[in-house]
């Protein structure tokens, strides 16, 4: 249910020196992304899926909502069982410029752990799936030479491809629609030439 009370989640929250420090940590950012993948959950649902202690995740949901990134979720919950949902559809670090560049490399580094278990996890995947749904499967890195604004640019039209197939809402999903991950990554390399 969406009214005044409880709002859908909001497209995107930007990294910002706070902000920051409470998502800069693998376990948070895991959690933060099945929330946002999976709905509503309990700390113990979460443990399960996470392959840890129902304490652990419970502290990390306080965390991230102590940073605005969860909130709770009252119209599932009981005076036994907290429900929390994502506050916000996707994370933006905007420039490392703004915040602390130690927990600027913790946020990136735990991002990258996550893509790479949703990788591992996909892969592991593609016997079970359709042969349609594996001829849509699709790993690509490409070695660019690109100025500052050339690199600035495919971040914003990448940025925007991924916007154009955004559904915010399942039920605007055409019949045979699934979730599908698709990451960004631009990557300077330093050094000169890839």
């Amino acid at each position: 249910m969406t009214d005044a009370t409880h709002p859908e989640p909001a497209p995107e929250i930007r990294l910002d020196a706070r902000a920051i420090r409470g998502v800069a940590h693998p376990l948070r950012v895991r959690i933060l992304d099945l929330l946002r993948r999976g709905g509503p959950a309990t700390a113990t649902m979460l443990a399960e899926r996470l392959g840890q202690s129902s304490g652990a995740t419970s502290y990390h949901l306080r965390q991230l909502a102590a940073h605005g990134f969860v909130v709770e979720d009252p119209e599932r919950g009981t005076a036994r069982e907290r429900w929390w949902r994502a506050a916000h559809r996707s994370t933006h670090l905007v420039s490392t410029d703004d915040v602390d560049l130690a927990d600027a490399e913790l946020y990136m580094r735990a991002v990258a752990e996550r893509d790479a278990l949703r990788t591992q996890a996909a892969i592991g995947e593609l016997a079970a799936m359709s042969p349609e749904w594996r001829s849509a499967f699709s790993i690509r890195s490409h070695a660019l030479m690109l100025t500052v604004d050339e690199a600035l640019e495919l971040g914003r039209e990448l940025a925007a491809v991924f916007a154009r197939y955004r559904r915010d809402d399942e039920g605007e999903a055409p019949e045979g629609a699934r979730q599908v991950s698709a990451a960004m990554q631009i990557l300077p390399q330093t050094g000169g030439r890839l």
